[in-house]
């Protein structure tokens, strides 16, 4: 029998969608967007550091960024020169962000969990001039690793730690320094000059220098907190890193875009502190990748804490589960909250889920386009846009794409094809109503409670092991971080067992902490396809049986 003329001729809608908006892009620097805000705002409140109670209004915080700006620029700090911060959640830090952008300097962050290995990288990778570091965080002794790395960065002239007298007087000369001047220095910049620097773990075993603009930051920040619906009556607790377009972007940049009150509930993340700021400053939205939400969830005192004035926040960062969001919502009241989907190298949101979606969308999706972006999801053999409801890679274009990978042209024309399309290596799969699932990955990336790890970067390493001959890292699934590392090693002839706890003191100091595999096993082959390829699949199949993880695997995300 054959199909009637309008079943057959039924068109399949491609998934490809753009997203609209009633208001433009904006056109500013985030300096001028900063110093925008502030005329219209007056003695509004800013920034709150809650750990030492300093607390600054808008031309309060202007006056230390200008200052900032200004004793840079006395250091011989100019537009395109890379200046890196090293250092967890502080006033200073974005300081230094809104600083560096009014000077036209591109700031490279720094993740705080790096050790030797990749801080001496990106220092030289990024030709780092002036380093703007923490004395010290939690077990890191930045002092001492600047020291040992120093004589390998040609280009590292000037190190100021934060509290020195060298970084107080850095900021005397900025407070004596000459606005007009930096008024000539901002009337130099545009929109479209790279402003910042962030580091995603690399295939190729070393990170890579996602390169951005004030257009793409300013915006995408901006558009967030549209998401968000902020006002200058919200007060954003922060307690996701600065050094991550989370912290800096859809934190400091939603904020300031809207007038509203970004709130530092302490230097890294600490449950009970971030929901106690939350009570104190009475908080309207909360930021968190799932972890942190499951770690407050799970305080003993959750109860205790008057969260009252939460309405919105965002959960992103790492594969959110469905359950915990729905928990988020109930419990906590955040009954706006957004899923966001993104990545660093597009500043970083593509997808956000809104406040008048359903329940379920706004809790098993990653929601729709975002406003002034495309995305479509492609067959990634043949590279063209599938019918909704397939499997293909995720692609976004737009105002936020990077302008490529510092340095590196040859990696950034393996991400971003001649139509400017960005490949994000994740598997999407888009509804009939434009809705977007994650539902894996091409490659092997590892996010671990929202960090992004590259299995390559660990294997070179554990290769550097005089008794691994070779390494295959996987990611397993965790009910805490989403995924957690294993490491799969062939050891030498005659070599002794090796253990997890062996493999975790060969890394420390010299990875991350999260970049260190939890799990470790010791095999005399691994399972490979006809091709000669490693059967990454059939190594987690198997780990999730042998380490019985099947819970964790059955976890339900977005």
């Amino acid at each position: 029998m054959t199909q009637s003329a309008s079943v057959r001729d039924t068109p399949v809608l491609p998934s490809y969608a753009s997203g609209t908006s009633s208001l433009p892009l904006l056109g500013d620097t985030i300096g001028a967007n900063l110093d925008r805000t502030t005329a219209r705002l007056g003695d509004h409140e800013a920034l709150v550091e809650c750990v030492t109670g300093r607390r600054w209004t808008y031309p309060e915080f202007v006056a230390e960024v200008d200052a900032a700006a200004l004793g840079l620029d006395a250091l011989g700090v100019r537009k395109g020169d890379r200046v890196g911060i090293w250092a967890p959640n502080c006033a200073e830090w974005a300081f230094v962000q809104y600083g560096t952008a009014k000077l036209g300097a591109i700031l490279v962050n720094i993740n705080p969990a790096y050790r030797t290995h990749e801080l001496s990288y990106v220092m030289r990778q990024a030709g780092i001039s002036v380093l703007v570091s923490a004395p010290a965080f939690k077990t890191s002794d930045y002092r001492a690793m600047v020291a040992e790395v120093r004589g390998d960065c040609p280009d590292l002239r000037e190190v100021l730690f934060l509290g020195d007298p060298q970084w107080q007087e850095l900021l005397d000369v900025g407070r004596r320094g000459d606005r007009d001047l930096l008024a000539r220095r901002q009337a130099e910049l545009s929109a479209d000059d790279p402003i910042n620097i962030q580091y995603t773990s690399g295939t190729t075993g070393f990170p890579k220098g996602a390169t951005l603009t004030h257009h793409n930051l300013l915006n995408n920040g901006f558009f967030v907190g549209e998401g968000c619906g902020y006002t200058e009556a919200d007060r954003i607790c922060v307690p996701v890193p600065y050094y991550h377009c989370f912290g800096m972007g859809m934190g400091n940049l939603a904020a300031t875009s809207h007038g509203a009150t970004v709130v530092i509930p302490a230097p890294g993340f600490d449950p009970a502190l971030t929901l106690k700021a939350v009570q104190d400053e009475r908080c309207t939205s909360l930021y968190g990748v799932p972890t942190m939400f499951i770690a407050e969830l799970a305080l003993p005192n959750f109860a205790d804490y008057d969260l009252s004035t939460l309405r919105t926040g965002i959960m992103a960062g790492s594969p959110c589960p469905v359950e915990v969001m729905k928990r988020v919502v109930s419990e906590m009241g955040m009954t706006e909250v957004t899923i966001c989907y993104g990545m660093t190298e597009t500043s970083p949101v593509s997808t956000q889920t809104g406040a008048d979606d359903d329940l379920d969308r706004r809790t098993s999706t990653v929601g729709r386009v975002h406003p002034h972006l495309e995305v479509k999801v492609v067959d990634p053999a043949t590279g063209l846009t599938v019918p909704r409801g397939e499997t293909g890679e995720f692609c976004t274009r737009g105002y936020s794409v990077m302008l490529g990978y510092w340095d590196e042209p040859e990696k950034t024309a393996e991400v971003i094809d001649a139509a400017r399309w960005m490949h994000t290596g994740d598997l999407a799969v888009m509804d009939s109503e434009g809705y977007l699932n994650i539902v894996g990955r091409i490659k092997d990336m590892v996010i671990r409670g929202g960090e992004n790890v590259y299995p390559r970067e660990i294997e070179e390493f554990l290769y550097t092991h005089p008794d691994v001959v070779d390494a295959q890292v996987i990611g397993v699934p965790d009910e805490r971080y989403g995924e957690e590392l294993m490491a799969w090693v062939r050891l030498r002839e005659g070599a002794e067992p090796l253990t997890a706890e062996a493999v975790r003191e060969f890394c420390a100091g010299k990875l991350a902490h999260y970049k260190v595999p939890r799990y470790v096993k010791v095999v005399e082959e691994f399972p490979m396809t006809v091709t000669g390829k490693i059967r990454k699949i059939e190594m987690r199949e198997v780990s999730v049986e042998e380490l019985g993880l099947q819970s964790a695997a059955a976890v339900r995300n977005a």
